[in-house]
């Protein structure tokens, strides 16, 4: 992936973050229980969080960060993906998909470390 292409994926995915936290406060605050709202909420968290770190990934491409913004975009779609989905649907079941969304989030964090180190700066 280039680093024009992750810097966009950074942008639209930082805007549905932001989106999706503002959709959980304002449309779902009355219509889900509290714990699936608390669990919208994690997911947007965890999505702009990614959402930064792909941009991050974006700046330091000349470092060769290899397969970290892809991981970060897997994460984002599983993890939080996952966990919209769960509270959109009622379908608790989905939650077993959010660990496979953790350890790409995990996996991208320590490839983006190994860039760090291999890398000359």
């Amino acid at each position: 992936m280039t680093p024009r292409a992750m810097l966009v994926g950074a942008g639209v995915s930082g805007a549905l973050a932001v989106a999706m936290g503002a959709f959980g406060a304002h449309a779902l605050a009355e219509s889900v229980a509290p714990e699936r709202l608390a669990t919208w909420r994690t997911a947007s968290q965890y999505h702009l969080a990614h959402a930064l770190a792909m941009g991050l990934v974006a700046a330091l491409a000349r470092w060769n960060t290899g397969w970290a913004g892809a991981l970060f975009i897997a994460g984002t779609v599983l993890f939080c993906g996952s966990l919209y989905a769960l509270v959109l649907l009622d379908l608790p079941v989905l939650g077993a998909v959010a660990p496979l969304g953790g350890g790409a989030f995990i996996a991208g964090w320590l490839r983006l470390a190994w860039a760090g180190w291999e890398g000359e700066m």
